[in-house]
């Protein structure tokens, strides 16, 4: 019989380049829904999925969104565990380095729709079935036959604990954000915690991005 451990803590991982919503309300969701004592957000300094960052926040910048739009949450804190490598990062080394020094924490790794769709491309993603408790969000545009249908095979394939998330699905991206930014056509109010738009304008941040 599994022992169950001590702490539940969840992770939200990404380049939150920006941080929005989005993020937030997931974050905040899977510590209801599972009962998490709190909610690490993880900035990525050097993610190997996205090696092209020209006209994008730095890793200090990043940092400093995400620690202003956390700031008011008592059960979301900001970890630098993966923010100022030099190498890139890979979730499967992170989970295992922190498993190690503390075993006595189940960490819940937070992700959407699309990652999980992704899974088999992530580095050693035996490893992190391994470490974690993997959290999945819906998006509008995956069935949720098609969903479960993917749920099955990597439980079956990895021996992984997936859980689904009830979430309200908030369809926007940092992508979309930086193109809102750069065009200057919409307002990010609502979309973007209002200390991270005040950054990103005192920043002069995304306006000459090019994806």
């Amino acid at each position: 019989m599994k022992k169950e451990k001590a702490r539940k803590i969840g992770i939200m991982g990404g380049t939150f380049d920006p941080i929005h919503i989005g993020h937030l309300i997931l974050g905040e969701n899977a510590w209801h829904q599972f009962g998490l004592e709190k909610v690490l957000f993880m900035p990525s300094a050097n993610p190997p999925h996205k090696p092209n960052r020209i006209g994008r926040a730095d890793i200090q910048e990043r940092v400093d969104m995400v620690r202003g739009a956390i700031a008011d949450n008592p059960h979301f804190e900001l970890s630098l565990e993966e923010a100022f490598r030099e190498d890139y990062c890979y979730t499967s080394e992170t989970l295992q380095e922190m498993t190690v020094k503390h075993p006595d924490t189940e960490y819940y790794f937070i992700m959407g729709a699309d990652s999980l769709f992704a899974f088999e491309t992530w580095h050693e993603p035996q490893k992190i079935c391994q470490n974690c408790v993997i959290v999945a969000a819906v998006r509008d545009h995956v069935s949720a036959e098609h969903f479960k249908e993917q749920i099955e095979y990597l439980t079956q394939k990895y021996q992984v604990d997936i859980r689904i998330l009830a979430t309200p699905n908030i369809d926007v991206s940092s992508h979309e954000i930086r193109e809102w930014i750069r065009k200057a056509n919409t307002s990010l109010k609502y979309y973007v915690p209002d200390k991270v738009i005040s950054y990103i304008k005192e920043k002069n941040l995304y306006s000459e991005c090019k994806e």
